[in-house]
């Protein structure tokens, strides 16, 4: 990940096409070790291409990838059957919220910034 900022960081200065040396540059400026195959490994696949076009192909593919944590509790409810069995399950954390939020609520002691 730090070789692909290093180079994204040079074309954001201006260099349209960083070489090995000014990535190695850049990276041990930050005390950052670089690593030679890695760096060879990134330029030759972005040898050619406009940083833009990489973005936005980027952009695209993690438009497709789920990000929220309501997934996993569906592919969980599904996994057991989508039955009673899980119901029980679901409503015991949400009580132990309930008392999680009363028990900090009580740390002000009857004191209020306002009152």
């Amino acid at each position: 990940m730090k070789v692909i900022v290093a180079y994204l960081l040079s074309v954001l200065g201006g260099n349209t096409s960083p070489s090995a040396d000014d990535l190695k540059n850049i990276l041990g400026s930050v005390g950052a070790d670089a690593d030679d195959d890695k760096i060879k490994l990134l330029l030759s696949k972005v040898k050619g291409k406009d940083i833009t076009e990489l973005i936005a192909s980027g952009r695209e593919k993690l438009a497709s990838v789920p990000s929220g944590g309501g997934a996993a509790i569906a592919v969980a409810a599904s996994a057991n059957g989508g039955g009673g069995g899980a119901a029980p399950a679901a409503d015991e954390p949400k009580k132990e919220k309930k008392v999680e939020e009363k028990e900090e609520s009580d740390d002000d002691m009857g004191f209020s910034l306002f009152d």
